[in-house]
């Protein structure tokens, strides 16, 4: 018989790992951050692992497609390269790995990642020039049916509000209570009837409830429901809906569809930046709409690495007057391609020549001239604000007459008399020069490699490393475990950067098309 003697082992784990293995590229980049705030999550609370190993430990376990605690504490225990991590120490148990990330990590995982941006910079990995941006819907940690809408929640609370409109005036005429008496005023008055008259309340079946009791009861049912539905109000803020069991996730069409019905599922909207194929920025949002993710996308990023990128690189999903505006205003190159330039280029639309902008413009008089050779002259203009507070002015223009045009039917269904268009002049000169820009030789290698990036780094999550639900709940803790996700993500693309000999490429130059 062989002997299994653990003795006969080496006891120095270094001499098994290969040399080529990202674990010696892991412990050279964390050696060279600063962890004064993760020690300071310490300061009050007795730990039996250093910290750093802990934040080592769960990096390489996600750097290799380990995500649960358990799996975490199994690899600990089997795994010599995990073994070397934890320099002799007993491998945690998967209770303590998971307040670690959950607790003990939430409010500085994001420092240690910005260090990690700013190591590469150091490294000139990163140059801070083009920044390619995407955001993709990953599933949350929550269940499927347990969902709350805003439009049913603001229907059963008007629903509500009518049947207590109804029976509140009858109920105050009944007791002889004033007729501005409020709920709360029947419900105290009740009580305090009760106990003068010496009732006793009583539940369950066969009980005969008095005629008090039953009115109260009720009252007090409908408060219950007002201060419930008024919650959900407030959890749900501007969202249409979101989940019991993840209070933060938003009901999204997915694209992974289990029951092929376009079910909707809790889920988050992952947006990252990408830059010379590193994840340099980060943000999980409740909103299924790219568009409104850019500005605090950006700005976060900004207040993080203390610069701005100079190109930002962005799919149609982008386009808006707010978000190209912000980017003028911040002398920032928007290579965002307009909603609407690919059907732009179709015969279909430039044929159809009633369509606004197939229609002739006059810049100095300021009026569009229809097909039938009549002027829209401009009436006024009109101003809406966004979620973010940013005014979007439009101009209305009027035609002078579209009394017996041969063109009506096909030019103008509208309810006006005569037809009316709007028209963003801002918008207007925006689009144009992103068209212009994204045409470009630069625009197309930029495009290109957008595809290539940041595309390519949601396929490497999503599909190579096969992350595609979050396991921990609640936004703080979800965005935790994707910053995770992405420090390990950079590890690895470093690793491999560095045996392959690609260090210090920053764009996939390919021919304009």
């Amino acid at each position: 018989m062989r002997n299994r003697n653990q003795l006969v082992l080496p006891l120095n784990y270094e001499v098994l790992i290969d040399e080529n293995d990202p674990v010696w590229k892991l412990v050279e980049i964390c050696d060279t951050l600063d962890y004064t705030k993760l020690y300071d999550e310490y300061l009050r609370h007795w730990r039996a692992i250093d910290p750093v190993v802990m934040f080592e430990i769960l990096v390489f376990a996600y750097m290799n497609r380990i995500y649960s605690s358990r799996a975490i504490e199994q690899a600990c225990k089997t795994d010599v390269r995990f073994m070397w991590l934890l320099q002799g120490e007993s491998a945690p148990d998967h209770a303590t790995i998971a307040r670690f990330q959950n607790e003990r990590l939430t409010d500085v995982i994001e420092d240690l990642f910005v260090q990690l941006v700013m190591k590469l910079h150091e490294l000139g990995e990163i140059k801070f020039n083009n920044i390619f941006i995407d955001g993709t819907k990953i599933e949350a940690n929550a269940n499927r049916y347990t969902f709350v809408w805003a439009k049913t929640v603001e229907k059963n609370l008007q629903k509500l509000n009518a049947k207590i409109n109804q029976e509140l005036p009858e109920l105050c005429e009944k007791y002889g209570l004033s007729e501005t008496a409020s709920l709360v005023d029947v419900v105290d008055f009740l009580l305090k009837a009760r106990d003068l008259l010496g009732i006793q309340f009583v539940y369950g079946k066969g009980k005969r409830k008095t005629e008090i009791q039953r009115d109260y009861d009720r009252i007090y049912e409908y408060l219950e429901r007002i201060e419930k539905y008024h919650e959900s109000q407030v959890i749900l803020g501007t969202r249409n809906s979101y989940s019991k069991t993840d209070l933060d996730a938003t009901f999204m069409r997915m694209k992974e569809d289990h029951m092929r019905n376009g079910q909707l599922k809790p889920a988050y909207n992952v947006q990252i930046g990408v830059e010379s194929e590193y994840i340099v920025g980060i943000g999980l949002y409740s909103n299924p709409t790219d568009t409104t993710t850019l500005i605090p996308f950006l700005e976060r990023l900004r207040n993080n690495i203390g610069r701005k990128y100079t190109n930002i690189i962005a799919d149609a999903g982008y386009a808006s007057e707010e978000n190209y505006t912000y980017l003028e205003e911040n002398d920032q190159n928007a290579y965002i391609k307009p909603a609407d330039y690919e059907i732009r280029k179709t015969k279909k639309y430039k044929k159809n020549i009633y369509r606004v902008e197939n229609l002739i413009y006059d810049e100095i008089g300021d009026y569009f001239t229809c097909p039938n050779g009549k002027r829209l002259n401009h009436a006024y203009d009109g101003t809406r604000k966004t979620e973010n507070g940013y005014e979007v002015v439009k101009s209305y223009y009027i035609c002078e007459s579209c009394e017996g045009c041969p063109h009506r039917e096909k030019c103008y269904k509208g309810k006006y008399e005569n037809r009316k268009i709007s028209f963003s002049k801002t918008m207007a000169r925006q689009k144009a020069q992103a068209a212009e820009r994204i045409t470009a030789d630069e625009g197309n290698i930029l495009r290109q490699n957008r595809s290539i990036q940041v595309e390519g780094a949601f396929g490497i999550v999503k599909q190579d490393r096969e992350f595609r639900r979050f396991l921990t709940r609640g936004k703080a803790k979800t965005e935790t475990q994707f910053f995770l996700i992405a420090f390990a993500f950079n590890i690895n693309k470093l690793h491999n950067r560095t045996i392959y000999k690609r260090l210090g490429l920053e764009l996939f130059n390919q021919e304009a098309a």
